[in-house]
């Protein structure tokens, strides 16, 4: 062939191959164009529209009407079925044939009353192979039929795809016809893609980038697109480029399929269900073809919604994973948010897991899974270890909008002191599509551990919403698995890849704490109910299996519930996924959630709810740890001691209060006792009021803020000069984007206090056992706040039980308490321990967290003085400075309308105290707060009894459950508190005949037996260690 010589205009030679592979320009003459050979229309088409998601086998009894290509149904959330009658060509015999299926909708195509195959636009999956290349003997005529979900990949967004979903819209089918595949067209035109992306990529000033210009515009000159015996020498030249290799010393990129599902977040819950059958039967498929791909897989509950639903399916999933292709990876139920779970919940996401994938697959997780989760607790790193896990990957902290996190691959350091190799994919993405920028050396730079780590994973395949890898991708990746100038890519595993880094870690860096993502800090406030509906869940899950395992040892006949708790808790760490719990997620599912929380009856069928089902194990149990009567008893849940006020009901049926004094963990008959001093409630001439139970006193204005707060033993004023306490606050909430997950810094200047009382202060309860006022503000038109503020005898704080009418529109509601007290730190209680955080912005780092999360306190303390704050459901905080701030209620718009409107229910305490917070028993209080004493019916002679006792207040005593593998054994699991080196001794009046030492995973551990004495099990603590022990009985 003559050569002229070659151009030296880098731009006319690139677009030149860009065009000559251009789906939109000159189609009809170049390569693009040639992908599809003859076409066929279908033989019929009719369809059935249904408002339920049906099975197959429902949906092929119903009558098909005839459907015309283009015509519309809907509307959004129905599900359209169709039913396809081929009939292929006998002249397409050796060709390979598909059936070309484009719509608007998420599709799955059924054969042989059998999923077959994924199909979404959106997804780039928009083909059935119906023949390789197709023989006489092959089927020419079959029935297929099509399953259309009124929804895309990202839901039913209105205008945008974070908006509220538009309830009308309407779906269509585009295409629907017989093509003939010309493979050889695909081929060399992911040839030329590769190429032209390698020529972007390396740019003008690389000598490969140009090696890979010339021989794209050689490979033009030498294609004839009309002409498929010219595709081969344009083919050849290609593979000559992609065959030079690298040195020795280049980059690794492990190269892993991988679809991340939102198991909810803009779809409800069940059209997830149908999102996992479409993408892993679609991965299936390309297992067959691709013997060496390998894919990555997490949440057990999206495996036990397709073994429901998809049995079939499920089978040939165990197969690869058998296999070695189909990988399990997380070890938890869900991919969970990393904040605002306790954590005993983030225990049972392990627990329910790893057992899940044991019993199921024969494995255990190796690695913890979480790329989208916003934040991740500094106890993870213990957890993950105590669940048989020593790697992690995710990399959401990509998502700084302030910082830029200094590592990919590095040891996280958690509370206690455990580590675990995490790894941060420099791609910033867990759905890369297999291109050359997802591999190049681009991709390589932004690997911040460049000589501490040579490999990283590369996560291919679209996400979100479903739809995982294609055959594109996997041809892509296979491209350039060696090539010089780029990265080597081998198909991998995450044991692979973390072995390698495990191999060469020896100068990789150590972060330690918590992982704190500076964005999404709106999702510790939004969609209050659910959080209101985690925290009352989660206390009443303990108490029942601690009730329960009480009544075991109390009464023979009894049956511990395991099914049932079972259902319960993973309903509970079902709404924990990271787009539930933190309020991120479109009205439907924050129904699910509710409904999962509160239940309710659907057409005379009741859905299982943790609160109502709850209520019925837990007065079931109470039942059996009390004899038969018709006085009250009282059950505490919580290793301690209490002495509190509580509502009971007098002789006549009606509402009273007595002083109670229960032992830990045990119960009592209600025996009315007297305080030591009496609430006072006095009237002022001014109209404030003043309370006092002779441990505080406070002043409250007709407003419902407090003047003054004293610790009257120490004689110590808690709120500052010329401030108030309990101030209720207005903040405009515009987000740039992200409205659900989003509060930005500059909300922090528009600050208003609610300051329109509707109803003045008046006194409710006028003391004795408990004193309260109460009043009313006017947040708006449209909103109010009342409040009654409650002063118990012989307690050490004052609650706030608050109810807001709340419909705002981009508002931020919060209240603040500015205290006398001095400190650059404040203090937070996280899972199973406590954080500190600066109370200053001197650094970019200190100022990113200006608003943050915490659990049931906060503390801001000076040396031998500190206030906290306590609350029952709230997760958001702010301590600036000495102004404490508690995260109320917000009002975003998107991706749910209506987030937080209608009435809201919560209460918050203030505890001064003098002393540390651990000495003080600010963790005891909180718990208090937020586990009430829970009353039962007993005989009057019933006598106080305490099944556990932990001898230091250092140690808590989180859990108590039957164990999982065996019958008569319990598990306890315990931490210490303070952040101290304890010893402890755990009393105990069960019959306990052995103790051991296990994992979170309940394996015990038969080298490290727990040696019980007559004064009961001693134990050594490290600071915020997890300790649990298998008790048997």
């Amino acid at each position: 062939m003559y050569h002229q010589p070659v151009l030296k205009n880098r731009r006319t030679l690139l677009e030149r191959a860009e065009k000559f592979i251009s789906d939109i320009y000159f189609t009809d003459c170049n390569l693009r164009g040639r992908l599809y050979g003859d076409s066929c229309p279908l033989e019929s088409l009719a369809s059935f529209l249904s408002s339920k998601r049906i099975t197959f086998t429902e949906a092929s009894k119903q009558t098909f009407a005839p459907y015309k290509v283009a015509d519309t149904f809907g509307p959004t959330w129905w599900t359209c079925w169709f039913k396809v009658n081929l009939k292929i060509p006998d002249s397409w015999r050796g060709k390979e044939v598909h059936l070309l299926w484009e719509s608007d909708g998420e599709s799955m195509v059924w054969r042989d009353e059998q999923p077959v195959q994924g199909l979404t636009k959106e997804g780039e999956k928009t083909s059935y192979i119906l023949s390789d290349c197709l023989k006489d003997e092959e089927p020419h005529s079959v029935t297929l039929y099509v399953e259309v979900a009124c929804n895309g990949l990202f839901g039913a967004g209105q205008g945008s795809m974070i908006a509220s979903p538009d309830s009308n819209r309407k779906f269509s089918v585009q295409k629907a016809e017989l093509v003939v595949f010309n493979r050889d067209v695909r081929e060399l035109l992911t040839d030329f893609e590769m190429l032209i992306d390698i020529v972007k990529e390396l740019g003008e000033g690389e000598q490969r980038g140009y090696q890979a210009l010339f021989t794209v515009n050689e490979m033009v000159n030498l294609c004839d697109p009309s002409d498929p015996s010219s595709f081969s020498k344009a083919h050849s030249l290609a593979h000559t480029f992609f065959s030079q290799r690298n040195g020795d010393s280049q980059h690794t990129a492990h190269a892993m399929g991988h679809c991340h599902i939102d198991s909810a977040w803009l779809w409800p819950y069940e059209e997830t269900i149908r999102k996992c059958g479409r993408s892993w039967v679609t991965v299936i498929r390309l297992m067959e073809k691709n013997p060496e791909f390998v894919f990555t897989c997490s949440q057990a509950q999206q495996f036990q919604w397709v073994k429901s639903w998809y049995p079939g399916l499920f089978s040939q999933i165990q197969h690869y994973v058998k296999k070695g292709q189909f990988i399990p990876v997380g070890g938890t139920w869900v991919e969970m948010d990393g904040n605002l779970p306790s954590g005993e919940s983030m225990v049972r996401q392990f627990l329910e897991g790893q057992r899940f994938f044991n019993r199921e697959f024969g494995i255990h997780c190796k690695e913890f899974w979480l790329p989208d989760t916003f934040g991740y607790s500094a106890q993870l790193p213990q957890i993950m270890q105590g669940s048989g896990i020593s790697n992690f990957l995710t990399q959401k902290l990509s998502w700084n909008l302030v910082n830029t996190f200094p590592h990919n691959t590095f040891f996280w350091e958690g509370l206690d002191g455990s580590k675990v190799l995490t790894h941060f994919p420099p791609g910033n993405s867990y759905e890369m599509k297999g291109k050359v920028e997802d591999v190049s050396l681009v991709y390589v730079k932004n690997n911040k551990d460049k000589g501490r780590a040579n490999h990283s994973a590369v996560l291919f395949g679209f996400g979100d919403g479903g739809g995982g890898p294609t055959q594109l991708m996997l041809d892509r990746l296979n491209r350039v698995q060696d090539t010089d100038g780029l990265p080597k890519v081998q198909t991998s595993s995450p044991d692979k890849l973390f072995s390698h880094l495990q191999a060469d870690s020896d100068l990789l860096c150590t972060w330690t704490g918590e992982l704190f993502l500076e964005l999404h800090n709106g999702t510790y406030t939004t969609q209050a109910q659910i959080k209101r509906g985690n925290r009352q869940c989660e206390t009443l899950l303990h108490d029942i299996e601690i009730a329960s395992s009480l009544a075991l040892c109390q009464d023979r006949t009894f049956q511990y519930p395991v099914e049932k708790l079972q259902e319960l808790w993973r309903l509970l760490l079902l709404n924990q996924f990271h787009d539930v719990i933190p309020g991120s997620c479109i009205e439907m599912v924050v129904e699910d959630a509710l409904r999962y929380y509160e239940g309710t009856v659907l057409k005379h069928c009741t859905v299982l709810d943790i609160r109502s089902d709850g209520a019925a194990l837990l007065h079931g149990a109470c039942r059996a740890l009390g004899s038969k009567g018709n006085s009250t008893g009282v059950f505490n849940s919580l290793p301690w001691e209490r002495h509190e006020v509580i509502q009971i009901q007098d002789g006549a049926g009606k509402p009273d209060l007595a002083l109670v004094r229960v032992p830990s963990i045990g119960f009592s008959p209600v025996r009315d006792t007297q305080p030591v001093v009496p609430v006072s409630v006095t009237l002022q001439a001014n109209g404030t009021v003043l309370m006092d139970n002779g441990m505080l006193q406070t002043v409250i204005n007709k407003d419902g803020t407090l003047a003054s707060l004293c610790l009257i033993n120490a004689n110590r004023e808690a709120i500052s000069d010329s401030c108030h306490g309990n101030q209720f606050l207005m903040f405009d909430d515009v987000p740039l984007y992200w409205d659900a997950w989003d509060v930005m810094d500059y909300h922090l200047q528009t600050r208003k206090p609610v300051l329109e009382v509707v109803q003045p202060l008046r006194v409710v309860s006028s003391g004795g056992l408990r004193g309260s006022v109460s009043f009313t503000l006017r947040i708006s038109d449209k909103s109010t706040i009342t409040q009654e503020i409650v002063m118990d005898a012989m307690s050490p704080y004052i609650k706030f039980n608050t109810e807001v009418k709340w419909a705002e529109s981009h508002k931020f509601l919060k209240v603040e308490f500015p205290v006398r007290v001095h400190s650059p730190n404040a203090t937070y209680e996280i899972q199973f321990g406590h954080l500190q955080r600066p109370t200053h912005r001197n650094t970019s780092w200190d100022w990113a967290r200006f608003e943050v999360w915490g659990h049931k306190w906060a503390d801001l303390s000076e040396h031998n003085f500190g206030v906290a704050l306590l609350n029952d459901c709230k997760y958001g905080y702010s301590v600036h400075k000495n102004t404490m701030t508690l995260s109320l209620l917000r009002a975003p718009k998107a991706p749910d309308v209506n987030a937080d409107m209608g009435t809201h229910h919560f209460t918050y305490a203030i505890m001064p105290h003098t002393g540390s917070f651990q000495d003080a028993s600010v963790i005891q209080c909180a718990y208090n707060l937020n586990f009430p004493l829970r009353s039962f019916q007993c005989t009057p002679d019933t006598e106080p009894w305490s099944a556990f006792s932990i001898s230091t207040a250092a140690v808590i005593l989180e859990t108590i459950k039957q164990a999982e593998e065996r019958k008569r054994a319990l598990v306890v699991r315990l931490y210490e508190a303070h952040g101290s080196s304890v010893t402890a001794t755990l009393c105990t009046t069960l019959p306990v005949r052995e103790a051991w030492h296990c994992d979170l995973l309940e394996r015990h551990d038969a080298a490290r037996p727990a040696h019980i004495t007559s004064e009961g099990i001693t134990l050594n603590f490290s600071p915020f260690q997890i300790v649990s022990l298998l008790l048997i009985l």
